[in-house]
């Protein structure tokens, strides 16, 4: 068997260009424009990409834009004086806040202060209490991800058993959340967890957050199960050259697995589309207008 790969750069593709004709829509019907708000803090080079990346889609997608590039030696008082703003700002629907932030910065200070109907991250306690109690809330964005490229593959989730590896709260925990409000039958996992192998060995969904390269084995997967990969970890080879590698064993996996998601072309693609999608959802939400098709 060879797994079949789940092209998160289509899906991704498909997605924004859903967001692009409901954004359109929206502003004809309603005279609303979504905006969105990016704040980096530093010059670290890989936030800086994902920083360009969405600021690229977001205009694509015919949203407003706006970035605020502050200095590593921020204070925290001058970073929450920022996110103030943004919140009473009627053009900015959406804030996001790059992590991660300096040490001498409180990441729990600075998700707090964020208005929670504009938290696009979904990481503020009040959407991840209304997440966990199954009602209504705006989700982070990569466990969103992850949630439709699954349903890329089975029409519903209802009833399978789904381990997840990874309990962080920007992935691992939100994503068992979102697959029980799907009616999986969920497992979570983590590095400590005893006989990983066992209890993967169950599962017809797995997704690895874990953060450890090529963690989960082929032998460890279910014949036929679809494997969603969101790590992604940096292997340097004897002669200096680096790759990109996820939290699974690619090659091994995939002849087993059913259906599993590439590293890189996989789950990193949804992410920036899923934030477009908690964008105009903040939108319209905020606007007191219905819930966007998407």
């Amino acid at each position: 068997m060879t797994a079949q790969i789940i092209d998160g750069k289509r899906i991704a593709s498909e997605l924004r260009g859903r967001v692009a004709g409901e954004v359109a829509r929206v502003k004809r019907d309603s005279a609303l424009t979504p905006g969105l708000a990016v704040v980096l803090v530093g010059q670290d080079p890989a936030s800086q990409v994902y920083v360009r990346s969405k600021h690229k889609q977001s205009q694509e997608a015919g949203m407003a834009s706006f970035e605020h590039v502050l200095p590593e030696d921020v204070s925290q008082a001058d970073l929450l004086a920022v996110i103030t703003r943004l919140n009473r700002d009627p053009l900015v629907h959406g804030i996001l806040v790059q992590l991660p932030l300096p040490k001498t910065v409180s990441t729990e200070a600075v998700i707090n202060a964020i208005d929670p109907a504009k938290d696009v991250d979904g990481l503020h306690p009040n959407n991840a209490g209304r997440l966990a109690g199954g009602f209504a809330a705006l989700s982070p964005c990569t466990p969103l991800g992850c949630i439709i490229l699954s349903k890329s593959m089975h029409a519903s989730l209802e009833g399978m058993n789904a381990i997840v590896i990874g309990r962080s709260n920007l992935v691992g925990r939100p994503l068992v959340q979102l697959l029980l409000n799907e009616n999986a039958t969920v497992t979570i996992a983590h590095s400590r967890s005893r006989d990983l192998k066992t209890l993967c060995a169950r599962a017809d969904l797995v997704y690895a957050a874990v953060g450890r390269p090529e963690m989960v084995r082929g032998d460890w997967i279910k014949p036929g199960a679809t494997v969603i990969d969101v790590g992604i970890n940096r292997l340097s080879d004897a002669a200096g050259k680096t790759r990109l590698v996820g939290d699974v064993a690619f090659a091994e996996v995939s002849e087993v697995a059913g259906a599993i998601t590439p590293v890189p072309g996989g789950v990193g693609q949804m992410t920036v589309a899923c934030l477009l999608v908690n964008t105009l959802r903040a939108a319209c939400a905020i606007a007191g207008l219905p819930k966007p098709g998407v």
